[in-house]
């Protein structure tokens, strides 16, 4: 692409091109020259706008991390609605769609990024700490509601659902597991503290 050219949204096509390739490719494949050559733009468009490669990964994370916060309130709305099962398993097959169990094996697999990431304020694997922070603000809400137990333990059960859903979701290679396996790890997990009317 000639460098007079101006490209709208510079970020936003750039991470979209990172997502293809991490889910084409991934995390091994994720370089610079693989996200501009799949953006169709010069290598320096992506170093005009951010200080280097694991800058601009940290950036791609966040903007997940900034997805996850939105879908928390759409969560959060819908305790008291259709089934605690249902919506649990709805909002864990959201978290763990591709591009984010991609972007968990490249936080795991760059140790620049992770760097990065801890520089922002962010631990651990950032995507679970956010998933588990909402499903314990919908969990909270139910629990308020009374269709969970009054003395539900939320602070364990919610990073307890994401770490199973995790594992449910993990295998990049292979389709992503049927409603009915989400249902079932959800069931047997939250099943001491279902109250009968959820």
């Amino acid at each position: 692409m000639p460098s007079g050219v101006h490209i709208h949204n510079v970020r936003g096509q750039l991470f979209a091109a990172a997502e293809r390739v991490l889910l084409r490719d991934g995390p091994d494949a994720l370089t610079s020259r693989a996200v501009t050559e799949e953006a169709n733009c010069a290598k320096g468009v992506l170093h005009r706008h951010f200080t280097d490669f694991d800058a601009f990964l940290a950036e791609l994370v966040l903007d997940r991390v900034r997805g996850i916060e939105d879908r928390t309130t759409t969560l959060r709305a819908a305790a008291g609605t259709g089934s605690v099962v249902d919506n649990l398993a709805d909002a864990l097959r959201d978290l763990f769609g591709p591009v984010t169990v991609a972007t968990v094996a490249l936080i795991i697999f760059r140790d620049g990024l992770r760097v990065r990431l801890r520089e922002a304020g962010l631990t651990g694997i950032p995507l679970a700490v956010h998933g588990a922070a909402m499903v314990a603000a919908y969990l909270t809400a139910e629990r308020e509601l009374g269709r969970l137990a009054g003395d539900t333990d939320i602070e364990t059960l919610a990073p307890t659902l994401v770490g199973a859903g995790h594992l449910l979701f993990a295998d990049r290679t292979s389709a992503p597991p049927q409603t009915a396996a989400v249902r079932k790890m959800v069931t047997t997990v939250i099943a001491g503290v279902l109250r009968p009317q959820a």
